[in-house]
């Protein structure tokens, strides 16, 4: 038995170390695992029997190739929690059968971690939530502070710009949400009294406390912190009635400049902001669809603006 456990343990180290580089010759692999060339090239033949399609050439050595069958990988600690981060991207993207294949990778990662990862796995995949896709990147290290927070219950701390000063902020974090740009984190800000969104990029100093706080009834994660970069940020926020689907619209404009929410088959509704109403309203003519103005009322007396103006120039041509 205790023979058979050494076996089984050189050979998915032999598979390690396929899997780190391109070409291994057979005394470099000999000597790695202490064992002779002959006992290398049964060893191969294990994982050949495996499934493994290692290709040996006489001359340059051993090579794992693909093979007909996807066979387990092996992966150590850091990778496995940045593939878990990467399968959460594509979970988050705007692909549907990408983001389906991601849970679905993600479900059978979570399975076969050993205890000590597979809680962190879990971290993230319980305290993500999205809007879009093609993410920023951002220290991971800050993902995985986060993300356990969110887990656990517990407070965290970070320095936070505001304005022209940093200040220590001290919040109740429950979702980490991400955009098709920024991850943000949505989070109950202890000292303002009210419910915030962040962005992890502008975070520095990021640690998790030991105290625990008791759940708040929260807005939805996403859809708070999609309001919030796409209208709440701006001086000026606007809401139109569009005459096209939402499906239709949503693929014209990015997920973090409006918020598009179906009203029936061929309407929805755009919620958006910028620096005027008049650069919203120009936005919602270039979409090319009929529309009407629902908020706010004095943006009707812009459109007439536009309007005259469109129709002097016209004539002037």
């Amino acid at each position: 038995m205790d023979d058979e456990l050494g076996t089984t343990e050189r050979v998915l180290t032999l598979l390690g170390l396929l899997q780190q580089r391109q070409v291994w010759t057979g005394p470099e692999l000999a000597a790695r695992l202490g064992v002779t060339p002959r006992t290398v090239r049964r060893d191969v033949e294990r994982l050949r029997t495996l499934g493994y399609q290692v290709h040996a050439s006489q001359g340059v050595g051993y090579q794992l190739g693909p093979g007909q069958d996807l066979p387990p990988l092996l992966l150590d600690d850091e990778e496995a929690i940045a593939t878990a981060v990467s399968l959460l991207a594509g979970a988050g993207g705007g692909v549907a059968s990408a983001s389906d294949a991601a849970v679905r990778a993600l479900t059978k990662l979570d399975r076969v971690l050993p205890t000590r990862l597979r809680h962190e796995v879990r971290a993230l995949a319980g305290s993500v939530e999205s809007f879009g896709g093609g993410r920023a990147p951002v220290d991971p290290e800050v993902i995985m502070t986060l993300a356990r927070a969110c887990r656990d219950q517990v407070e965290a701390g970070f320095d936070y710009p505001s304005g022209s000063e940093v200040r220590r902020r001290r919040v109740e974090p429950y979702r980490l949400v991400s955009s098709d740009r920024r991850w943000y984190l949505f989070a109950y800000d202890l000292d303002r009294d009210d419910w915030r969104n962040f962005r992890v990029d502008r975070m520095t100093e990021v640690a998790a406390r030991t105290w625990r706080f008791r759940a708040r009834p929260a807005p939805d994660a996403a859809s708070y912190v999609q309001e919030a970069v796409s209208s709440r940020v701006y001086p000026h926020q606007a809401r139109f009635l569009v005459h096209a689907s939402a499906e239709t619209v949503r693929a014209q404009i990015p997920a973090a400049a409006a918020v598009v929410r179906p009203r029936d088959g061929e309407r929805c509704e755009v919620l958006s902001g910028g620096g005027s109403l008049d650069f919203v309203l120009m936005h919602m003519v270039l979409l090319g669809h009929p529309f009407e103005v629902l908020d706010p009322p004095e943006l009707t007396d812009r459109c007439r603006v536009l309007a005259e103006r469109l129709q002097s120039a016209a004539r002037s041509t």
